[in-house]
């Protein structure tokens, strides 16, 4: 797959960041007791096609100074992520619950409240002044496993590293998540035992500062055909980026399962004998994370079948990332 050219989201965001350094936003220096620098970091970055997404803030770990600012980024066009900062020991609310709600550009955080973006994309920016000196843990509250830390250091202290060290992450990381060397032939023989199956997949990788991951959005393959009476089987191995198998109008709650039942080993199950019938799996994702010393989190529902039961084309989307182009075909033949 060819990821990058010259108008690719992250030669675009590049681009962008020239302009912003020629017009005299980014001064970041290494030299202590230089007052209120401005730094830039990016949130996420794409694939032209959009299909892959590197859900990461890129890098996602940088040092400041007290009092600098970070202007993040927003790289994808259609694909929402959040800058968030939460305060120690809160709990974890959802993307469009905020923090409560959202906090406005240019908001402090030192640790006693909440900042929040709410969701943002195609290159907006949004911007963080870090008063207090403190190591401050930077989430996305739309993907779970998107996190990153800000060292904010005394004013005294000496910075390890310029804006053009983390440009060169940005570009680096990015290139890597997105670049990543499994092919969907690879990993759908990774269940050879399996026919008429449809795979979801996705890596999770680490750096020092925090998680990053590579989702691909698309049903692989993305057209099979079947014979009147087979089952196909939709399986998301990705380890965090939930999915739908929709066909049909989307439920009001693309979250819910619509017309399914639970088969013994705990997949959804349907039959379908209509191109206009409405199915949905609901949410298809790997089980959470267990942590020392919580309740241990229940199975995750990662799998559909489907068996179909009359002749036709059959078109189905995931209601969470149609914009983005995952979209499938089932061909059902006599």
């Amino acid at each position: 797959m060819q990821v990058w050219c010259r108008k690719s989201p992250l030669r675009r965001a590049l681009a962008a960041l020239s302009s912003w350094i020629f017009a005299g936003l980014v001064v970041a220096s290494a030299h202590p007791l230089q007052a209120e620098q401005n730094w830039v970091l990016w949130v996420a970055s794409e694939s032209n096609d959009e299909a892959r997404q590197a859900n990461a803030f890129l890098p996602n770990e940088i040092w400041v100074h007290e009092g600098d600012r970070i202007a993040f980024i927003f790289v994808p066009v259609n694909e929402i992520h959040t800058v968030s900062f939460l305060t120690s020991g809160q709990v974890r609310p959802s993307a469009f619950a905020g923090c409560p709600g959202t906090t406005p550009s240019d908001s402090s955080f030192d640790g006693s409240s909440c900042v929040n973006s709410g969701p943002m994309m195609n290159r907006a920016k949004y911007t963080v002044k870090f008063p207090a000196a403190g190591n401050f843990k930077l989430v996305c509250l739309v993907h779970p496993n998107m996190n990153g830390t800000v060292h904010v250091l005394p004013a005294s202290a000496k910075l390890p590293y310029e804006q053009s060290f983390y440009t060169q992450e940005f570009m680096d990381q990015a290139k890597d998540l997105l670049h990543d060397a499994d092919r969907p032939l690879e990993e759908q023989m990774d269940f050879p035992r399996k026919e008429n199956a449809v795979i979801v997949y996705g890596e999770m990788v680490a750096t020092a500062g925090g998680r990053q991951y590579l989702a691909i959005v698309r049903f692989l393959p993305w057209e099979i055909h079947v014979h009147v009476g087979e089952t196909v089987e939709w399986m998301n191995t990705d380890p965090t980026e939930p999915h739908t198998v929709t066909f049909g109008t989307p439920p009001a709650n693309i979250g819910a399962p619509e017309n399914v039942t639970t088969a013994a080993d705990a997949a959804f199950e349907a039959t379908i004998s209509s191109t206009t019938a409405n199915v949905s799996s609901g949410i298809l994702q790997a089980p959470l994370e267990d942590r020392t010393g919580l309740a241990q989190s229940p199975l995750g529902r990662t799998r559909i079948r489907i068996t179909f039961t009359e002749p036709g084309t059959y078109k189905y989307i995931c209601g969470l990332h149609s914009g983005l182009g995952m979209k499938g075909t089932v061909v059902v033949e006599p």
